[in-house]
């Protein structure tokens, strides 16, 4: 499971951190509301842990951005202001959990795996639609206007990223991360070769192309 973690106490931080990995997830730590934005953006990930209080940017204003983008993965709130007129203000401005500090560590685990099983069963689905081109989860195919899109392992991969992020600039890096699992440029045209192959298979003989060059910025698929 892949967890974001916004917290801009470094020292609560980097415990928390210990103690996610130890436990077997992979997190992420953002020092701050802006860095935190930038990475929920980049995702995706299973659950989303941000503190309420943050330098430039706070954690309500976080969920506020990302459900505005219709991204709908779980958030569980940390925060040291526990009243009830708090948590429900949280929970009305999209968070799906909140804790109050100081909390147990077990129960910090518990809701993050009440989170993400509510979240697969949320997201459960098996296929993906832009325009007239359509994928397959369950069974890695591919069509646009009917007609069967042959793609390798990999590409499907990267167009499954681009229509999971329809209409957002995709980075270089982001495809890197994202698709490659990479968190280094490995100096080499590795998004480049395979975002051409994608485009000859996705948009030749089609009247409308779906992806698109942002010149100096990367890709975005759209109508």
């Amino acid at each position: 499971m892949r967890l974001l973690l916004i917290e801009d106490d470094l020292q609560a931080a980097e415990y928390l951190v210990k103690g996610l990995r130890e436990s077997g997830y992979s997190v992420e730590h953002s020092p701050d509301g802006r860095d935190g934005m930038e990475k929920a953006g980049r995702g995706p990930y299973d659950v989303i842990i941000a503190d309420r209080q943050l330098p430039y940017l706070d954690g309500l204003a976080i969920i506020t951005s990302l459900r505005e983008r219709s991204d709908r993965t779980p958030v569980l709130i940390l925060s040291a202001l526990g009243t009830v007129d708090d948590r429900v203000h949280g929970l009305k401005a999209g968070g799906d959990d909140y804790l109050t500090k100081p909390f147990a560590f077990a129960e910090l685990l518990a809701r993050i795996e009440a989170l993400n099983r509510r979240g697969a069963a949320a997201s459960e689905t098996t296929r993906l639609k832009i325009a007239d081109l359509e994928l397959d989860l369950l069974a890695r195919r591919v069509t646009r206007s009917g007609r069967n899109i042959e793609l390798t392992t990999k590409e499907f991969q990267l167009l499954e990223y681009l229509v999971r992020h329809t209409g957002q600039t995709v980075t270089r890096t982001m495809l890197l991360e994202g698709v490659w699992n990479l968190h280094f440029d490995p100096q080499t045209n590795i998004t480049d070769v395979h975002m051409s192959r994608l485009r000859n298979a996705i948009d030749k003989g089609f009247p409308k192309p779906l992806i698109h060059t942002v010149r100096g910025a990367g890709y975005v698929l759209k109508e």
